[in-house]
């Protein structure tokens, strides 16, 4: 495949900061380099109380735990989202309450989520898509007039901002990716923001597999045991060295990341009435990261042709999730079956949304053949 959907960047210095973290003889969680990481967060981006997770899966995980949430609680989360934002929260036993997109952008439809509030409501879940910020004025407003805690689960959305606020300062907690399809990435990882400091000594013990080792190793306690439930969410210094030297590159990383992403959207805008699809809207609030270029076009049989012609052409493109709403599992667990609640929206995006390969190595001559093979597909098939 001449272009494929994504590949994963090397710096160059990764290498060298694994072998260094070897070196050191202490390549366990929070080494050397684990450190470094959080501190790149607390200085790039006003994350003042991050810690490194093996995954924003664990992240979500770590939240759902020192939410205390239980069998029965409700928690309020887009339909059109990843898995993991759902099952963090299932494996507590609570019911995921799903809400439609909004007409304009994939982001949860802030509008509907104050009908859907209950006495059980326990956290309210939204995912910044494509790392395009939602509607956080709205959601705060309904955070704090209901007493209900805010998680964003931003694995998109490094770098983004919701007006001058990078994302991830807003909920009381907060989850990041480093997947290797992520604009920065270690392979696997992620990390945890603790906005709420009262949550902080819970998540730091639940991140330590339920102890107080943290204490420990503070000299705060002359000993360490079980406190509390919890996992193995740390990561090894080894993948976090490996993220240092992504972060070290995080200026050379975005910007050309940006500069491909609007000239997908340069191009692709002009051609927006002939063909009938629409580029991403971000809202005037939002400052993107340039993490999915996306199209939509019209319904999913048109979809499907226009994505098997380029991957003909070696070029791959993907659409992206199954709403949790329609998957079997999340039949199982919600109330989808209530035939007063609309998830249009999301199934449209789930039916006609295209997304554009989008890696370091591609080049504006790349982008330029991508969009004129598709503007020429698209010729032959409306």
């Amino acid at each position: 495949m001449k272009y494929p959907f994504n590949k994963p960047f090397l710096c160059g210095v990764e290498l060298k900061y694994i072998a260094e973290s070897v070196l050191s003889g202490k390549i366990s969680g929070d080494g050397i380099f684990t450190k470094k990481c959080q501190d790149f967060l607390k200085r790039k981006f006003q994350l003042n109380n991050s810690l490194l997770t093996t995954s924003c899966t664990d992240a979500l995980e770590i939240a759902a735990l020192a939410l205390n949430i239980k069998a029965g609680d409700e928690v309020i989360m887009p339909s059109y989202t990843f898995v993991s934002t759902a099952n963090a929260f299932v494996l507590r036993g609570a019911i995921p309450i799903f809400i439609d997109s909004e007409s304009s952008t994939p982001n949860i439809d802030v509008s509907r989520i104050e009908e859907r509030i209950t006495a059980r409501t326990k956290a309210i879940v939204v995912v910044h898509y494509a790392g395009i910020a939602c509607d956080m004025m709205g959601l705060n407003a309904l955070s704090i007039k209901y007493g209900v805690p805010l998680i964003e689960d931003a694995a998109q959305a490094i770098g983004a901002k919701y007006k001058d606020t990078y994302l991830g300062s807003f909920g009381a907690l907060s989850t990041f990716s480093f997947h290797e399809t992520k604009n920065i990435n270690c392979g696997e990882g992620g990390a945890i923001v603790i906005n709420d400091l009262e949550l902080y000594a819970s998540v730091e013990k639940i991140r330590e597999k339920g102890t107080n080792r943290s204490l420990f190793l503070r000299g705060e306690v002359d000993k360490y045991t079980w406190v509390s439930l919890g996992s193995s969410f740390l990561p090894s210094d080894l993948l976090a060295a490996y993220l240092y030297g992504q972060f070290e590159n995080y200026e050379i990383i975005q910007s050309n990341r940006l500069m491909l992403w609007s000239k997908y959207n340069n191009i692709f805008s002009e051609f927006q009435s002939k063909y009938g699809y629409t580029v991403p809207f971000i809202p005037e609030y939002a400052t993107g990261n340039a993490h999915i270029f996306y199209l939509i076009v019209n319904n999913m049989d048109y979809r499907t042709r226009i994505i098997d012609r380029l991957k003909a052409n070696s070029i791959l493109t993907v659409s992206h999730y199954v709403p949790l709403h329609s998957s079997p599992v999340g039949r199982q667990f919600s109330d989808v079956n209530d035939p007063s609640i609309s998830y249009k929206n999301c199934d449209r995006y789930a039916d006609c949304l295209i997304r554009m390969p989008l890696y370091h190595e591609l080049t504006t001559a790349d982008i330029e053949m991508i969009c004129e093979r598709t503007l020429h597909i698209m010729s032959q098939i409306t």
